[in-house]
């Protein structure tokens, strides 16, 4: 598969560990819509992109967290592959990210052996692959053939294959290149792929993350072979590849019914008891996957008893994290008796809101806020919890950062799977939330409001104030750490030593291009003067031109300006 960028050999740390989460995520995030079409089995629900990419993002956030809380010291690399590991265990979604939660915990198994280990070298993630492709087919009650088993089983070969000189990079690349070979061939292998045209929507996910992996490693950047260029109708069609070795193909009747309901739980118990949970499952259903060890496992299986499964699991040990979905209504709910719901609104606004003072404006304005402290942005769970609270039909989701694109993406197709409907609309800062909020008006046709939010959003340019941390090369010129920026439109386009000059000169250019309306959003630890300032410079240099002022209270940005 095509790689470009020049090799840089690296061995495997802690670092490149994180490095791996977080090019995971960005791979996952913009495949996601792509994997969620191609989903076809064993559930046809268009959820698998949406399932591995909140998966990773557990596990990322799980080594963040180790790296925080050991700042200033690093953790070592078996802290960094558990914890990674570990996140993805309590956050595996669906049948796809419990055997990916697996994948990784078989890799960790390895790779956290030695406590002291600072990294890893080419055979020692040769023989991680290995583990992780053993220990996810293990983890699976009824193998299945033209899977992302499979994938993982193509992926192992080529790293234990590339040889005992191979330095990670290498080996990652031996893996990736596997994967993509096999996952070509997956339709050839499973009569249900072959019949609708495309790959493994599972496979197609650990590609992507093992193409994030040879990125993490080598510093090469993966060309993914799919997506718009592969694609037809959305789905990732791709030409019969006969496999290296033939492998009987695998027919699922296309009629055969499917059980209604995927139950996913998290269990506490002892392996002696989770080896009869297994056998009682099986019973109940099919796509059994029980992943985990020492004591906490992440059990997935798809029933018609939903109640069954449940109650085997409470024989069990003590279940918990309890999640149940019914395939046929297209919601989610948790197990247990719940009380009558109350009458869901109709329309609801959910903002991600940097500041205190923009909180209020916005919760004013009648939105549910979730809050974007700096350094720590929302997770898509996050998001979802507040969808919920706003309990409404139909909800308008302001991620009012271009960061959020991918976690807001997750987070609004799993409100759909509750039965919401939500449009996301991208806003990249909250000035042109504030200009969509401006414009909302719940008694209009959802769609025509959407469609109104969106345009104000969109004609709304938006900058801001920021003070540089260290030199840097920018669009601009190179900086000094404490020179103030002014970023345009994402980029930075002002370099000043004083906030008010560069915040004049910020305006001056956007508003050269036109406008009506001034938004600014003053932080924390600017005074009200520069606000007054800058009202007044709009007021006696720029004819016709509105300002309005807020406060915004704690946040990363000094200022915020926004144009209409």
């Amino acid at each position: 598969m095509p790689l470009g960028g020049e090799q840089v050999p690296q061995n495997l740390d802690a670092v490149a560990v994180r490095a791996w989460c977080g090019l995971a995520l960005d791979a996952l995030g913009g495949a996601r819509e792509e994997i969620d079409a191609i989903n076809v089995y064993p559930v046809a629900d268009g959820d698998t992109g949406t399932n591995l990419y909140l998966t990773v993002e557990s596990a990322s956030q799980a080594v963040d967290a180790v790296f925080t809380g050991l700042e200033p010291a690093r953790p070592s690399l078996a802290e960094a592959v558990r914890a990674m590991a570990h996140g993805a265990l309590i956050g595996a979604r669906g049948n796809s990210g419990t055997i990916l939660s697996q994948l990784l915990r078989g890799m960790a198994q390895v790779l956290g052996a030695d406590r002291d280990t600072a990294h890893a070298d080419g055979p020692a993630l040769a023989l991680a692959l290995r583990r992780a492709a053993e220990s996810a087919y293990q983890a699976v009650a009824r193998p299945v053939e033209g899977t992302v088993l499979t994938v993982a089983a193509a992926a192992a070969d080529a790293a234990c294959d590339a040889g005992d000189d191979s330095d990670c990079g290498a080996v990652a690349r031996a893996a990736y290149d596997s994967a993509c070979r096999a996952l070509d061939a997956t339709p050839e292998q499973l009569a249900v792929l072959g019949r609708a045209g495309v790959v493994d929507a599972g496979g197609r996910g650990l590609v992507a993350v093992l193409g994030a992996l040879v990125g993490a490693l080598s510093g090469q950047t993966v060309l993914s072979p799919y997506g718009k260029t592969g694609a037809s109708g959305g789905h990732a069609r791709v030409e019969p590849v006969e496999p290296a070795e033939p492998v009987e193909c695998q027919d699922i009747p296309a009629d055969a019914p499917a059980p209604a309901f995927e139950v996913i739980y998290l269990l506490e118990a002892d392996d002696t008891a989770v080896a009869r949970l297994r056998t009682r499952l099986d019973g109940l259903g099919d796509s059994l996957v029980v992943v985990g060890g020492d004591g906490l496992w992440n059990v997935h299986v798809h029933v018609d008893d939903a109640g069954a499964a449940v109650e085997a699991g409470v024989e069990a040990g003590r279940p918990h994290r309890i999640r149940i979905t019914h395939f046929g209504a297209g919601d989610a709910h948790t197990a247990g008796a719940a009380q009558p719901p109350r009458e869901r609104a109709q329309r609801a606004i959910v903002a991600v809101v940097p500041g205190e003072g923009l909180a209020g404006l916005y919760a004013e304005a009648g939105a549910t806020t979730v809050p974007a402290r700096p350094g720590e942005p929302p997770a898509s769970g996050e998001l979802v919890e507040a969808v919920r609270r706003a309990h409404a039909r139909e909800v308008v989701l302001l991620p009012n950062d271009a960061e959020l694109r991918h976690t807001a993406a997750a987070a609004a197709e799993q409100a759909r799977t509750e039965g919401v409907r939500v449009a996301l609309i991208p806003t990249r800062s909250a000035v042109q939330g504030i200009a969509a909020l401006a414009v909302h008006e719940p008694d209009r046709r959802f769609d025509e409001d959407v469609v109104a939010m969106t345009s104000a959003a969109g004609a709304t340019r938006y900058a801001e104030l920021a003070v540089a941390e260290r030199q840097s090369w920018t669009m601009a010129g190179i900086c000094q750490a404490g020179d103030v920026l002014g970023l345009i439109d994402g980029d930075v386009a002002v370099i000043g030593d004083d906030t008010t000059r560069t915040a004049r000169s910020v305006l001056d250019r956007m508003l050269a291009a036109g406008g009506e309306m001034v938004t600014l959003v003053l932080g924390e630890d600017v005074p009200d003067s520069l606000g007054d300032e800058l009202e007044k410079h709009v007021r006696e240099v720029h004819l016709a031109v509105d300002t309005v002022v807020y406060r915004g209270g704690r946040q990363s940005a000094l200022l915020l300006i926004g144009v209409e």
